[in-house]
């Protein structure tokens, strides 16, 4: 078998694809008329290979069956990292035993459909917190910037293994969609328990509970109380840099209209072009006074999400379903902001625990600035960097609801006038992204973990602790679902080497 790649048409492409194998696919939307980069798979003749050919896409996975004689090894999280890091050492015959806080998936998407309806928030099965992990409901973006993290492709086979989309294999930024995670996530669990390895739910790990067996610390970037207590029980920590901002949304229409340079969004060209190519996306950068200022997690056709873990806080995500079909485009919008930005506002704390209390200070601001029961506040963007109420604001997907409030001046000096510059930037380069028909609502402050559990980068081991393998984004080495799998994968190997030195 070889490839051939080929530039062509929306419309062109889209008869290849339901005709033959494709091996990669992308969008390049650069130039008014947009192409698609397709590799197509051709046998020795040079002939397209039928899509309904059967071929070995990928290597299958072999599982161990493992007893309670096999050697053990504990993971905290059952999100991407815990969860791979599970089924590599399933392939050597070590027994996961997986603590999990908060529920599994079917009861989580219970405790979010109350949440989303103002009905409470539990504080242990949420966004954040559950089987599945923050990614479970927050789009399941399969993408990561890094090329050096590890075979990403190996993790797209095995989600593809466990129920993804044939698209996973070959979309240059794949994407699952928050209604088909869970399914998903159900058959990875149903896969670890059949072959002998142990979930426990609705469990909190403690430091206290360690054995003289490995850990695999995958808690994610929101178990804010796990680092204090691992803070104090001597397990070296770091600030590191992360990013917080707001959500910004769109219509749908005028980011497709932006993106797609068209005139106008009711012909029958772009509803041609929509139904070939889907709702448009966008990834923006721009740098203010040494600040990285860029576009985060962005969803096409979706939606933006409660996505805090306490009550006296407001966070908010984005997340799209598969067919990413709503009428509104949202992404986090957020400022790179370095440890000495935050470190200085808290000088008493130790430098890890300043960058939580930085963190949570920002989460109560959007809190008290917001509405009862989980009501988010929010600004229309023009009226946000030009420093105006606003009196009404425009519709919006923030399921629990909106309230005015003048985020220009509560949101702290580090993030509020670089915001209000990148925007700018960014209208620059696409006249018109700068709209009152676009509204920002506050705050984006889950995109990373603030804090680092130092590892020994060869042997993933804590550097206090040789008992521990912190990973994923919880550890502060991952951000994202795929660069948290595949960090999952790396500590589950260190613990293999590990266990058969």
């Amino acid at each position: 078998m070889q490839t051939r790649q080929i530039i062509t048409t929306p419309h062109e492409a889209k008869q290849l694809e339901t005709s033959y194998r494709i091996q990669k696919r992308s969008v390049d939307a650069r130039q008014k008329n947009l192409k698609i980069l397709l590799t197509l798979l051709t046998d020795d003749n040079g002939q397209y290979v039928s899509r309904d050919t059967p071929l070995p896409l990928y290597e299958k996975p072999i599982w161990q069956n493992c007893t309670d004689k096999s050697p053990k090894c504990h993971i905290v999280g059952a999100g991407p990292a815990g969860l791979f890091a599970a089924l590599t050492l399933l392939q050597h015959g070590i027994k996961p035993i997986v603590y999990e806080r908060g529920k599994d998936v079917s009861a989580r998407k219970r405790d979010i459909a109350l949440l989303n309806r103002n009905q409470g928030l539990n504080t242990e099965s949420n966004y954040c917190f559950g089987e599945g992990g923050a990614g479970t409901f927050s789009d399941g973006k399969m993408f990561s910037r890094s090329k050096k993290r590890g075979d990403m492709q190996r993790v797209m086979e095995l989600f593809h293994y466990f129920g993804a989309n044939d698209t996973i294999l070959y979309e240059a930024h794949a994407h699952i969609g928050s209604d088909r995670l869970p399914g998903i996530i159900k058959n990875i669990r149903e896969c670890i328990l059949q072959h002998g390895g142990e979930i426990k739910f609705n469990t909190r790990w403690s430091v206290s509970s360690l054995q003289d067996e490995p850990t695999i610390l995958a808690i994610g970037h929101s178990a804010h109380d796990t680092y204090r207590e691992l803070f104090e029980a001597g397990v070296a920590l770091e600030a590191k840099g992360c990013a917080i901002g707001v959500r910004v949304e769109h219509p749908q229409t005028l980011i497709n209209r932006l993106m797609y340079h068209l005139s106008e969004t009711e012909s029958q060209e772009y509803r041609q072009l929509i139904d070939e190519v889907g709702n448009a996306s966008y990834a923006m950068v721009t740098q203010v006074s040494g600040h990285g200022v860029y576009s985060f997690c962005m969803c096409p056709g979706g939606h933006i999400v409660p996505a805090g873990s306490s009550p006296q806080s407001c966070v908010v995500n984005g997340m799209s379903a598969s067919h990413r079909n709503s009428p509104y485009a949202n992404s986090g919008m957020v400022v790179e902001l370095h440890p000495e930005d935050y470190i200085n506002r808290h000088a008493d704390l130790h430098p890890a625990l300043a960058a939580l209390a930085f963190q949570e200070s920002i989460e109560y601001l959007a809190y008290m600035h917001g509405g009862p029961s989980n009501q988010a506040p929010a600004q229309r963007l023009k009226d946000f960097v030009d420093g105006k109420d606003s009196k009404s604001l425009p519709s919006c997907s923030y399921l629990p609801g909106v309230v005015p409030s003048r985020l220009d001046q509560w949101l702290p000096r580090e993030i509020g006038p670089y915001l209000q510059q990148g925007f700018k930037d960014f209208d620059r380069k696409y006249h018109g992204f700068l709209t009152n028909d676009a509204i920002i609502v506050g705050v984006e402050s889950r995109s990373s973990s603030p804090v680092r559990i130092v590892r020994n980068n060869e042997t993933m081991q804590s550097i206090s602790h040789p008992f521990i393998y912190p990973c994923g984004e919880g550890a502060g080495y991952a951000g994202g679902i795929t660069s948290s799998a595949l960090d999952g994968i790396k500590a589950a190997e260190a613990v293999i080497r590990s266990l058969k030195l």
